[in-house]
């Protein structure tokens, strides 16, 4: 198998999680985190709808890792984010980083935000 080295440019890309923290571009954040490509920020998860809206025409869409498994986003929390014309997609958090980092690798405007595995 052939490997290709991918360049984040500025972007801070999640190296690695593990019960209740990230490790995004070399540091360790405990909690949720929002990532994005001009850096990274706490998030106070589903009730802190202004910490994802503030990315409008910033990015396009906005991977939310909803933790171990996948469920399902608070209409209240899609709502508010869809109604600035951000998309919002919902996934494991695992899924979410591995998606974050692909992307954010290929120079798309795309963030995270993420709730930590158990």
């Amino acid at each position: 198998m052939q490997l290709t080295e991918m360049s984040f440019d500025d972007a801070r890309p999640f190296d690695g999680y593990g019960p209740g923290f990230f490790r995004v571009g070399g540091d360790v954040v405990e909690g949720a985190v929002i990532v994005h490509p001009g850096g990274l920020r706490g998030w106070g998860g589903y009730a802190d709808a202004d910490a994802l809206t503030a990315f409008a025409g910033q990015v396009d869409v906005i991977f939310v890792g909803t933790g171990t498994e996948i469920a399902h986003i608070p209409c209240e929390l899609r709502d508010a984010v869809e109604a600035t014309g951000l998309g919002l997609e919902a996934m494991s958090t695992p899924a979410a980083c591995r998606t974050y980092n692909v992307l954010v690798g290929e120079g798309r405007r795309v963030a995270a935000a993420v709730l930590p595995v158990d």
